[in-house]
């Protein structure tokens, strides 16, 4: 190995694990991926972490990729991290945790949320301003649930942050975060580029306790603090990146942005399903997220989510003694299933519960199975061409119709996943080859900040978003109208 190779380390720091990409900065070769395990507790709408938890995941991934790497710790010359979006970390003294992190897919504030989106005008004012509306995901609502549920933390409060503000911050020493996953929290405003501070005061939250904002998720906030080299096993030089959410940075390792694709589309199969385009259109919609890119430059990425989708299957296979490949092929029959066990978020249907009907004393396990993929996809399509509108576009038109679905997540792995998503949108897919989309694109942050280079252009000359593509099958539009027929008739009597 040349001794003067550039290595970058993107981290992914996701709600179940850390994955830590050892990235040569030149070609964008993945040279090796560090694993550690995260910790998720909670019942009844609860989903805690621990943040000191994600830092020893985080330096135990670094080290485990350095080393499987087989590079020297002095060519290691960025990092950047890429988190789950929408954590509430709240510091006290010495910037260390209060209390543990209320996760993105903690529902307990949707009470919160609700109240909150009929302030300020309404759900199109909060488009107008942040670029989405208050759920039970967003970190203002969040903020707003501790204030009314644990209000002497809240009042302790020092510093308020997302999951990867806080991991950047424990390994730059600087309170920093980016316009991507701060347009994530409900109190950024994505038509200003700054914090709003209506919204702050609307919630209690001074703007003192929040982090400063970045131009990009590619900026060069600092090198290593000196705790962070020495629990990382490398040099103080090291630049560390601003980094940014999982969702930018998948979009950035996709080659998505100003200096790469627009208003091209991805569905993403994971602990939640999530469609998302990079574009220059700045969305309005109430049922999406309307986030900045991490890429700056006027650049968007509006995204739909929802909370049931590789986990709520793999639910049902196990409550039916299956494995999840079991499916019956063709999918659910007559059989509907909405697999919404976690509540659902698009559409905002917080407290919903599953549903299964068209159950027959004949219907077979596997049919049944086949019909939780079919609910779990149907959902996420459907935020798709909430999607594709946002973006100025027109779902059914031929030529947005024709423009390839590029598939990633654990899902994109699944034969039944892709057989599903290929049947019920009637899509062409682009299956990329690489499998750690999230912390390719930050390195390819890390990249940036080490060489001034846009992130997205670097990721575009690495490749990453490249792979299979696979040509489109006839839609099956009997069973996409069975299904949002059941979806319609059962809303909200059901699924209140």
């Amino acid at each position: 190995m040349p001794a003067s190779r550039s290595v970058v380390i993107g981290v992914d720091s996701s709600t179940q694990s850390t994955k830590a990409a050892a990235v040569d900065a030149d070609t964008g070769e993945l040279l090796a991926v560090g694993r550690a395990p995260h910790t998720v507790t909670g019942t009844a709408g609860a989903r805690e972490s621990d943040p000191e938890e994600w830092w020893t995941a985080l330096v135990a991934a670094v080290r485990s990729a350095v080393r499987d790497a087989g590079v020297a710790t002095g060519s290691v010359t960025g990092i950047a991290v890429a988190g789950q979006q929408h954590g509430l970390v709240t510091l006290g003294p010495g910037g260390r945790p209060l209390r543990p992190a209320l996760l993105w897919n903690d529902t307990r504030s949707a009470p919160q949320a609700a109240a909150l989106a009929a302030r300020l005008g309404g759900p199109e004012a909060w488009t107008d301003r942040t670029g989405s509306v208050p759920v039970a995901s967003m970190t203002a609502a969040k903020w707003q649930w501790l204030r009314e549920h644990e209000p002497e933390r809240a009042a302790a409060a020092t510093g308020v942050r997302l999951p990867h503000d806080h991991l950047t911050e424990r390994l730059s020493g600087t309170a920093v975060t980016d316009p991507g996953d701060a347009s994530g929290t409900c109190w950024y405003g994505t038509a200003t580029g700054a914090y709003d501070r209506e919204v702050l005061d609307l919630v209690g939250l001074d703007p003192a306790l929040l982090p400063a904002l970045a131009p990009t998720g590619a900026t060069r906030v600092d090198t290593l603090a000196p705790a962070a080299a020495e629990a990382l096993g490398l040099p103080r030089t090291v630049a560390v990146a601003a980094g940014t959410g999982d969702n930018m940075a998948a979009a950035v390792g996709l080659g998505l942005g100003g200096a790469g694709l627009l208003d091209h589309p991805v569905v993403s199969l994971g602990t939640s399903g999530t469609v998302f385009a990079a574009t220059r259109a700045r969305p309005a919609a109430p049922g999406l997220a309307g986030f900045a890119a991490t890429d700056g430059g006027g650049t968007y990425l509006p995204l739909g989510c929802t909370l049931n989708c590789t986990l709520a299957v793999d639910r049902f296979a196990s409550l039916l003694g299956l494995d999840r490949e079991d499916a019956a092929p063709g999918g659910g029959g007559g059989v509907v299933v909405l697999p919404y066990l976690d509540g659902e978020r698009t559409p905002d249907l917080p407290h919903a519960a599953g549903l299964v009907t068209g159950l027959r004393h004949g219907t077979d396990p596997r049919t049944v199975l086949g019909a939780a993929y079919e609910g779990a996809v149907f959902t996420v399509l459907r935020a798709l061409d909430e999607l594709l509108a946002a973006c100025g576009l027109d779902p059914a038109a031929p030529d947005v119709r024709d423009r390839p679905l590029r598939l990633i997540g654990g899902g994109a792995r699944g034969r039944f996943w892709t057989d599903t998503v290929r049947r019920l949108s009637g899509r062409p897919l682009v299956v990329p080859a690489a499998g750690e989309l999230v912390a390719l694109g930050a390195a390819a942050l890390a990249a940036g900040a080490v060489t001034g280079s846009d992130p997205v252009a670097l990721a575009t000359a690495w490749g990453t978003g490249a792979g299979e593509v696979l040509p489109a099958l006839p839609r099956d539009g009997e069973t996409w109208d069975r299904i949002a027929g059941v979806l319609t008739a059962a809303t909200p009597t059901l699924l209140s």
